[in-house]
């Protein structure tokens, strides 16, 4: 069995065709990748998505949060979240919310600055749901439990 590199193209099939939604976003924070698995999660097709602001799918009471922690990563080059997996909510093309886990990676240009953000996107809205409903049945479970 030989140790050939894989091909460009494969990597790109991997990358358009996966499950998960890959978005990169460029430092002023403009979509330049939606994969198809993105188009169906967030409701938005690649045309309309790509050169949009990343506020596309970020509710809009969140923002500011985000746009603060993204300016200081494109500045700094650094990110406490490299590594580990975020859980957020986001909204959809349709207004609904959503809840994501992603995790983040730098992309950096041929000098070594920041260019942007690449996200890999799962959408965990349904076993949000069901971790929320079990929390409610739990507590109920307990007032009668402690009732006289």
């Amino acid at each position: 069995m030989t140790s050939a590199a894989l091909p460009e193209d494969l990597l790109s099939a991997l990358v358009a065709d996966t499950d998960d939604a890959v978005i990169v976003a460029d430092a002023e924070g403009a979509i330049r990748f939606w994969n198809r698995a993105a188009e169906r999660m967030f409701g938005h097709a690649r045309d309309e998505a790509i050169g949009q602001s990343l506020d596309l799918i970020i509710p809009e009471k969140l923002r500011p949060r985000h746009w603060d922690g993204y300016t200081r990563v494109m500045a700094t080059g650094e990110t406490e979240y490299a590594g580990r997996m975020l859980a957020v909510p986001a909204v959809r093309a349709d207004g609904e919310r959503i809840s994501i886990e992603f995790t983040v990676t730098l992309l950096r240009d041929g000098s070594g600055g920041v260019w942007g953000i690449g996200a890999i996107v799962r959408d965990v809205t349904a076993r949000w749901e069901q971790d929320r409903e079990l929390k409610r049945e739990l507590q109920d479970l307990r007032r009668e439990v402690a009732e006289p």
